[in-house]
């Protein structure tokens, strides 16, 4: 009777301890949406990070509170981490007129950092939501929406993915991930790095200090760094890319050109020509490859090296080569400052 007892108390031991509340995994409330037709999703936090998924099913949200002075590995209860939201934080969540608002605030801005906690939400509503994000410190994510999407955040990193309609966001810090996405997007880091791949459409993307990777993308596109590199491929319709120190390596490239660096090589590979091509670089080489189809040819450099240009009427020199090569066509103008040039023709 004893042994059985004590086995009893055992698995009830193990069900309690099983049964209690992670505060890394667990989310500390969840509301239902499920009935709700949600239009609009208004997000704020001051430290922790969003993410909102469209067309899941099972539509809730799902709020997660992390205190800041949790060491890895140990673990809160429940009742202390509501103690602190209740003490320092303003917390609201409610739907009203097809919007899902869900805002967590510091009561005081000058908090015991000990006692502060960040609040992160985690959304799933419909596939065609509004979307209004902003957090001080967290990464945001959004995936499978239609609509107008605005987000922004002071540290952490985007994530973007299958997006179709109006795409701003901007984060002071951190990099931004975007793939699968169409339509205008315009997405900005003051030092992250970007990487968009396989998306269409009116596409701008500016970062003060990283590298850029674009690929699989067509539309009109505007890609800018004020330090890193810039590397594409498979890039259709208007292309724009500049930085002001790395070096640009582009290949099969279908689209018009536009590509300058201040400090580091160019490497292009135009397998289209389209509308014009307008190369720059203030110190370092450009190396260029172009279809043998009618080009009007403006190099300017420290030294040009060129393939036998069959078809060619103009001017070849040491610096410069200028005039019309099967018969003129596609303005192509490459200055490399004191750099070498080299043009093959395929």
């Amino acid at each position: 009777m004893k042994k059985s007892s004590l086995v009893m108390v055992l698995v009830l031991t193990v069900f309690v301890l099983k049964a209690q509340f992670n505060a890394s995994k667990d989310p500390f409330i969840t509301k239902s949406l499920a009935g709700e037709t949600i239009k609009n999703v208004e997000v704020e936090t001051s430290g922790g990070s969003i993410d909102v998924q469209g067309g899941t099913g099972n539509y809730r949200l799902e709020v997660f509170v992390w205190p800041n002075n949790l060491k890895k590995g140990d673990n809160i209860s429940k009742e202390e981490l509501q103690k602190r939201l209740d003490e320092h934080y303003d917390l609201k969540i409610a739907v009203v007129n097809n919007k899902l608002t869900a805002i967590a605030k510091q009561k005081k801005n000058n908090m015991d950092w000990k006692k502060a906690v960040s609040v992160s939400f985690k959304v799933y509503v419909q596939q065609n939501v509004n979307t209004d994000l902003a957090t001080s410190g967290g990464s945001i994510s959004l995936s499978n929406l239609t609509g107008s999407q605005e987000f922004t955040t002071s540290g952490g990193s985007l994530h973007v993915e299958n997006l179709t309609g109006k795409i701003e966001g901007h984060t002071s810090g951190g990099s931004i991930h975007l793939e699968g996405s169409k339509d205008d997007i315009e997405l900005t880091t003051s030092g992250g790095s970007i990487e968009a791949r396989n998306c269409t459409g009116k596409i701008k993307l500016a970062t003060s200090g990283g590298s850029l990777t674009l690929s699989g993308l067509k539309g009109n596109i505007r890609a800018t760094t004020s330090g890193g590199s810039v590397n594409g491929s498979n890039i259709e319709g208007d292309l724009i890319a500049h930085t002001s120190g790395g070096n640009i390596n582009l290949e099969k490239i279908n689209s018009s050109l536009e590509t300058s660096t201040s400090g580091g090589n160019i490497n292009v590979e135009v397998v289209t020509l389209k509308g014009f091509i307008k190369i720059h670089n203030s110190g370092g080489n450009i190396n260029l490859s172009v279809p043998n189809k009618s080009m009007d040819l403006n190099l300017t450099g420290g030294r040009i090296k060129t393939d036998k240009l069959t078809n060619f009427s103009g001017s070849i020199e040491e610096e410069s080569v200028k005039g019309k090569l099967n018969g003129g066509g596609v303005p192509v103008t490459v200055n490399a400052g004191s750099g070498r040039i080299t043009l093959s023709v395929n």
